[in-house]
C-alpha cells in the first residue's frame, strides 16, 4: 500500500526553493512511515507459477529420507508415505505419531517434530492415502481406512503405542484412530481439528460431482493464496507461499483431475462422518489446543449466509469439547489462526512437550 503523495512543489527563480508549510506535517509523515516500513514499502508483485508438478510432489523437498509402505485398498496398488525421525536428544523410548490436515502434508510438521526429537521422542510423520507424496486412488476416503492404514504403518515400524497429535482433518482421523485403537493412543492432541461441530446440521449436503467440479476450477493462484492466507491471524506475517506453490503447481499437472477427485472425497469424508460425538467415550489424556482467531469451517460457502456465520468458532467450541471428555482439557492460543503450530510455533511446542511430559 502506498503513502499519501504530497502536493508537487516547484521551484520559482525569484524565491529560494521551500516545501509550503501546510505540506511539511505529510512530508514528516511520509518520512516516518518510509522509515518503519523499510523495503516491505515497495509490495512486490506475487510469483508466477508455471511448472507444473506431479501429484506424488516427488521434486518437493521433505526435510528427513521419505520411506514408503504398499498398500491394497478396495482390490487397488497403493503406498502411504512417511517420515520415521529419530530422537536427537536423549532417547525417552516413547513415539509421536503427526497426523495432518486435509490441505497439507507432512513436511509442514517440520519445526514441531524437530523440537519432539531434541526432547527424546521418536517422530513418525505420514502423508495420509490421497495426500502429499502418497498415492492419490479413486476410493471410497473413510476415517475408518485412513486409521486401519495408520495402524499398519505403526506395525511396520514395531510401534505399539504412542502418543498422537492430530491437525484440522487429522484430528477428525486422531479422534477415530484413538476410538478404534485406545490401546495404542498414550495421550490425544487434537489442534484445531475439524469436525468440533456436526456441519450436516447447518450446511446442505452436497453432491460429489459439486464438490468435484469445485476442486477442479479451483486453479486462480490469487484465490489459492487467498484460501491459505484465511487460516492465519496475521496473515502477513505468516510464511506459507510454500503451500501455495505447490498447489498451484499441481493443478497444471495433467494428473490433476485425480489429485481433485481425491480431495472432493476427502470433503465428502469430512461432512458425511462425524466424529464430535464420540469426544465423550475417550479415555486417554486429551488436549485440545486451538488458535484464539480460528473461525476454519469446511464447506461453509454452501451455507446460507446467516447459518455460515454460526460455524468454525473454535475456542468455544473445543472448551464444550473438553468438558465432555473425561480426561480432556483445551488451551487457546492468542494471536493465532488455524495453524498454531506454524504461526505461534514456541508456544504450541511448549504446551505439547509439557502435555506429553505429564505423569
Amino acid at each position: 500500500m502506498q503513502g499519501p503523495i504530497p502536493t508537487q512543489v516547484t521551484n520559482s527563480p525569484a524565491k529560494p526553493r521551500r516545501l509550503a508549510a501546510p505540506a511539511l506535517p505529510w512530508v514528516k509523515l511520509i518520512l516516518i512511515w518510509l522509515a518503519c516500513a523499510g523495503p516491505a514499502a515497495a509490495q512486490e508483485p506475487a510469483p508466477a507459477y508455471t511448472e507444473p508438478l506431479g501429484i506424488a510432489l516427488e521434486t518437493v523437498p521433505y526435510p528427513h529420507p521419505v520411506h514408503y509402505l504398499p498398500l491394497e485398498i478396495e482390490g487397488q496398488a497403493a503406498r502411504m508415505a512417511y517420515m520415521d525421525v529419530s530422537p536427537t536428544g536423549t532417547a525417552n523410548g516413547q513415539s509421536v505419531l503427526l497426523l495432518h490436515g486435509k490441505n497439507f502434508y507432512g513436511d509442514y510438521w517440520e519445526a514441531t517434530a524437530r523440537a519432539l526429537a531434541s526432547a527424546g521422542y521418536r517422530v513418525i510423520v505420514p502423508d495420509q492415502v490421497g495426500f502429499g507424496k502418497s498415492s492419490k486412488p479413486d476410493i471410497h476416503y473413510s476415517f475408518d481406512n485412513l486409521a486401519a492404514n495408520t495402524a499398519k504403518l505403526l506395525d511396520a515400524l514395531g510401534v505399539e503405542q504412542a502418543a498422537v497429535v492430530g491437525h484440522s482433518t487429522g484430528g477428525m482421523l486422531a479422534v477415530r484412530f484413538a476410538r478404534t485403537f485406545p490401546q495404542r493412543v498414550s495421550r490425544l492432541v487434537l489442534e484445531d481439528p475439524i469436525g468440533l461441530e456436526d456441519y450436516r446440521l447447518v450446511i446442505p449436503p452436497p453432491s460429489l460431482e459439486t464438490l468435484y467440479q469445485a476442486e477442479l476450477a479451483n486453479t486462480d493462484p490469487a484465490k489459492i493464496r487467498a484460501f491459505f492466507a484465511r487460516y492465519f491471524a496475521h496473515p502477513e506475517r505468516a510464511r506459507f507461499e510454500n503451500f501455495v506453490e505447490t498447489q498451484t503447481r499441481v493443478t497444471l499437472s495433467p494428473e490433476y483431475p485425480r489429485w481433485a477427485k481425491a480431495s472432493a472425497l476427502m470433503y465428502l469424508a469430512i461432512y458425511q462422518q462425524p466424529v464430535r460425538y464420540e469426544y465423550r467415550l475417550l479415555q486417554m489424556p486429551t488436549l485440545l489446543v486451538v488458535g484464539a482467531q480460528d473461525r476454519t469451517a469446511p464447506l461453509r460457502q454452501y451455507a446460507a449466509p446467516e447459518a455460515a456465520a454460526t460455524l468454525g468458532h473454535f475456542p468455544e467450541l473445543a472448551r464444550e469439547a473438553a468438558r465432555e471428555i473425561p480426561h480432556g482439557e483445551a488451551v487457546v492460543i492468542e494471536e493465532c489462526g488455524h495453524l498454531p503450530h506454524r504461526e505461534q510455533p514456541e508456544r504450541f511446542q511448549q504446551v505439547l512437550l509439557d502435555f506429553l511430559g505429564k505423569p
